[in-house]
């Protein structure tokens, strides 16, 4: 094991047990990983927090247990036969997958959440910066027709860095594709609610990411379509300070709250609920219930 009490010049440790110690990326506290991991990955000393994979993210989420993998047999291929810096794009995924332990950006399945039935579809950002090809459109498309089929609520967790260029005009097709599924499912009066994570930026936060019935993100989330230099360049003006930021977003009506994790679980299942509720008393689509849904915004009040 590597020595965790050699300082630098700073007098910070030099090296550090990647399986032992994490460091914060925003305060540079250095952090047990045990603990960090029992504060779902929440830095302790300045709330910031950290990103989490695909699986951790459903661990956290989903009642023990209860999920079933749905659409894992689908994988990008490479229709351009895309090569980038002598490297091909299959080699690039090979190398991902590898790394990641997973065939794509996204994991798909169903399951519950404090009891309440849904179905979700949660993107690590560790594979190709979660950006959304054929394949990650293909799995949140037809995570939407099912839902609308069997009228499980919809959970879509977005993390991404946009649209995959390696596929070209067949990645930035998949915004369309993934808007029309998530219409059809509101048609079909079936409840979808979109978690915003860092970052949500390009083609995702274009499409489906922004059309939740009700939008929530995590603290400190970069959400946005471009990079605030591209935009600053475009517009010829400065952004204001934290402009893609999910608070700045809260403040101008993009998102309907800004929910801390370890309040995300809680408020999923009353929202979960009171859709349900709002269903039975109506005997058909609940839309009648969305504007008390979103009363969870933050505005002090609450649910019953």
């Amino acid at each position: 094991m590597r020595r965790i009490f050699q300082r630098d010049r700073h007098g910070e440790p030099s090296s550090v047990p990647d399986d032992l110690w994490q460091r914060c990326p925003r305060c540079r506290q250095l952090n047990y990983v045990k603990e960090l991991e029992r504060q779902l990955k929440v830095c302790p000393k300045c709330g910031h927090h950290l990103r989490l994979r695909a699986r951790e993210r459903l661990t956290m989420l989903l009642d023990a247990g209860t999920f079933v993998e749905e659409h894992e047999a689908i994988r990008s291929a490479d229709p351009l036969g895309f090569v980038s810096a002598g490297q091909r794009y299959q080699d690039r995924l090979a190398e991902s997958r590898a790394e990641t332990d997973l065939p794509e950006a996204a994991i798909c399945g169903r399951g519950t959440l404090e009891d309440r039935p849904v179905r979700l579809a949660v993107c690590d950002f560790a594979f190709l910066g979660a950006s959304m090809g054929s394949a990650v459109g293909e799995k949140i498309t037809r995570c939407a027709e099912r839902s609308a089929a069997d009228k499980r609520p919809l959970l879509l967790v977005s993390a991404s860095g946009g649209a995959r260029m390696h596929e070209g005009i067949y990645s930035l097709m998949q915004m369309a594709k993934t808007v029309a599924a998530v219409q059809r499912l509101g048609a079909a009066g079936v409840p979808y609610l979109s978690l915003l994570t860092d970052p949500t930026t390009g083609g995702v936060t274009a499409s489906f990411a922004a059309l939740g019935d009700v939008i929530l993100a995590e603290p400190g989330a970069l959400i946005g379509f471009a990079g605030p230099r591209v935009i600053e360049q475009i517009t010829k003006q400065k952004l204001p300070a934290g402009a893609q930021s999910a608070e700045f977003l809260l403040q101008h009506g993009m998102i309907d709250r800004v929910v801390p994790r370890a309040e995300l679980r809680p408020l999923l299942g009353r929202l979960l609920r009171l859709y349900a509720a709002g269903r039975r008393a109506a005997l058909g689509p609940p839309a009648d219930c969305r504007q008390e849904a979103l009363a969870i915004r933050s505005n002090g009040a609450r649910l019953p």
